[in-house]
């Protein structure tokens, strides 16, 4: 007969067991023994690949216990098959497989900023075509008194748009008031710039760093946590970790979703 030998480790020198979390695309963890963190970008049988914030790949091992999430030991495991359809779009709502996108409407939203028009079609694109609505790129919001002259926002055509830092008493509030009416919807994040409306968490790093009045807002950013200074790939660095609605702050959320809907209302 086997004899099987009795585990006379005492209870308090047992490992404590640790919990086991996916690998999904996007997760940020750090390797203890290597120091190396970095967001996952690929899992295979027995391997876990990261991209750290500079874009340097390394290659793990999937050990028990292997890996730091948020501080906490954690063992990663391979994600289970997706499904073959996703439920739900990036901004939350019920994803529609096969749906065509709409004719377009009269209604159009205007975004102020290149990055900010990104990540609203990044989030809000199928959403956006589904129901017809085009986004149009805003320079800037000194732009805006002429363009909503020459759109002649009305009930069949509303106009929506969307601009940085909006705080009372500033310049931009004062031409959001003078061009908003009951056809034309002028909101704004608070946000210096839309960076910011990405949570820190999702980039990896504690929070956004503040940077002294006087210089430029995005180039301080990446010198204070030691990225290369060049902010188009920053940008495209930040814009790679946001998946869905779930990676951004609530101020920017309502604010789009508000926009929406308003030139989405019947007529």
């Amino acid at each position: 007969m086997r004899q099987y030998s009795p585990d006379l480790t005492p209870p308090w020198k047992k490992p404590k067991p640790v919990p086991e979390v996916p690998a999904e695309p996007g997760l940020v963890v750090e390797e203890p023994g290597t120091g190396f963190c970095g967001a996952v970008i690929r899992c295979e049988a027995g391997t876990v690949t990261l991209e750290d914030r500079f874009g340097k790949h390394r290659v793990f091992p999937l050990e028990p216990r292997g890996f730091l999430l948020e501080g906490r030991v954690v063992t990663l495991v391979r994600p289970s098959a997706a499904p073959a359809r996703p439920s739900r779009t990036a901004s939350g709502s019920v994803a529609v497989p096969g749906a065509r996108a709409r004719v377009a409407r009269a209604g159009r939203i205007y975004v102020e900023g290149r990055h900010d028009a990104e990540l609203v079609e990044r989030v809000w694109g199928d959403d956006l075509r589904i129901e017809g609505v085009v986004v149009e790129y805003l320079e800037g919001i000194d732009d805006l008194p002429s363009i909503v002259t020459d759109f002649a926002p009305g009930p069949d055509a509303r106009l929506g748009v969307l601009v940085d830092h909006l705080v009372p008493g500033s310049k931009e509030s004062r031409i959001a008031e003078a061009v908003t009416s009951e056809h034309a919807l002028v909101v704004g994040h608070p946000y210096i710039d839309i960076w910011e409306a990405v949570k820190p968490s999702s980039v990896g790093i504690p929070s956004w760093p503040r940077v002294p009045r006087g210089q430029d807002w995005k180039t301080g950013v990446c010198r204070a946590l030691g990225w290369p200074e060049n902010t188009g790939a920053a940008w495209q660095h930040i814009l790679s970790r946001v998946h869905s609605y779930k990676d951004l702050e609530p101020e920017l959320l309502g604010r789009v979703e508000e926009l929406i809907d308003f030139v989405t209302a019947p007529e």
